[in-house]
């Protein structure tokens, strides 16, 4: 009797408690690759510490929809994602960039490492704070932290490519052109430049059935030849953002200013309507002082 008692008090958990679970399951989850990234930067194998990024990005991006689509998002979990964004975004990739080039740049040369991980942080408590109670849009404000930091990780296995040593590697920018992508992608976070967010996939519609191209050509080109694809993926997104900035800045048309016609007008010209006297605009002051009849 009372062995029963027990499984009775014993319930099973219900679909809806796993639903709740599973965003945040994803967010430690990306907590989890953003982590190892760092040990594997540390220990030297840098292209495996570049893809345990790029696995965070993608359950980054699961939670969210898992979140939506189930109508489970709750502020917790909002906060949560933020603070392993900072660290599977911010601080993964910029001690990656560090271990890989910067360690042997100089005594301050990890500042330009800091200086992205406050862009980082800054970026995303921006994020909590514009989007608080408000509809979403379909566009960021400032460069995503999750697609940053991607695109640093998958610089080291794009640059182990033969079509990188073959065509880029003779240029020797690799320290140059990682500390000017570094800053440029901390400026762009902070920005106010658009970036588009991934399109709702669909079948009804010509907006539907471009996101299912959209994400097919992203899942194929990952899977297919990621050391080749991934990299230049995250410059063209970049620079989408800032070419698009560039040329509505340029199209905007400066408002007309109204041109007053200012003549010299002869102060006895009979055509003029007579100047007020003080006495009548004396008159006038004291009529607005006086109170109304009732």
């Amino acid at each position: 009797m009372v062995l029963r008692q027990n499984r009775e008090g014993l319930r099973r958990p219900s679909i809806r408690q796993v639903v709740v679970v599973m965003p945040s399951a994803f967010t430690l989850g990306n907590l989890f690759f953003g982590f190892w990234a760092i040990v594997s930067a540390f220990n030297g194998n840098f292209r495996w510490a570049g893809w345990f990024i790029v696995f965070a990005g993608i359950l980054d991006m699961l939670d969210g929809r898992v979140a939506r689509l189930s109508g489970t998002g709750t502020r917790f979990g909002a906060e949560l994602d933020s603070l392993v964004d900072v660290i599977s975004f911010g601080v993964a990739p910029a001690l990656l960039m560090y271990f890989l080039d910067f360690s042997n740049a100089g005594r301050f040369a990890w500042i330009l490492c800091y200086i992205y991980v406050v862009a980082v942080a800054l970026r995303l408590a921006r994020f909590n704070v514009l989007s608080a109670g408000k509809p979403s849009t379909g566009w960021f404000t400032g460069m995503p932290s999750p697609a940053a930091g991607m695109t640093l990780a998958a610089y080291y296995p794009f640059s182990q490519t033969n079509w990188y040593r073959a065509s880029l590697a003779y240029l020797d920018l690799q320290h140059e052109g990682l500390v000017v992508l570094m800053l440029l992608l901390a400026v762009l976070m902070l920005s106010n430049v658009k970036y588009p967010k991934f399109p709702p996939i669909g079948i009804r519609s010509a907006r539907g059935i471009f996101g299912l191209v959209v994400h097919l050509v992203i899942l194929l080109g990952g899977l297919l030849a990621p050391e080749y694809f991934l990299f230049p993926l995250g410059l063209f997104y970049m620079t989408f953002g800032l070419a698009r900035a560039t040329v509505l800045g340029l199209m905007e048309r400066p408002e007309p200013v109204a041109i007053v016609d200012e003549r010299l007008v002869d102060a006895h010209d009979s055509t003029l309507p007579p100047p007020l006297s003080h006495e009548r605009r004396g008159r006038w002051g004291d009529r607005r002082q006086e109170p109304d009849d009732l």
